[in-house]
């Protein structure tokens, strides 16, 4: 089952407070480097198709990109 992107953000966080504890080996804060970046990334891309369905409604009752 796929997570949701506020559960992914609160992933990210976990990441963030274990890369600040005092006794993590470089090894270890290096893979919790890049096991955020790739979550980062999985992020952006998940966002970057939500805004590309964010649809205004227009008056008249139908739909059209936000940008339009």
């Amino acid at each position: 089952m796929e997570t949701t992107i506020r559960e992914d953000f609160d992933t990210l966080e976990g990441i963030i407070d274990k890369m600040d504890a005092p006794e993590l080996s470089l090894e270890e804060s290096f893979g919790l480097y890049e096991d955020g970046m790739k979550l980062l990334k999985q992020l952006s891309d998940r966002i970057d198709r939500v805004e590309e369905k964010v649809k205004k409604l227009n008056e008249d009752g139908s739909m059209s990109d936000l940008d339009e």
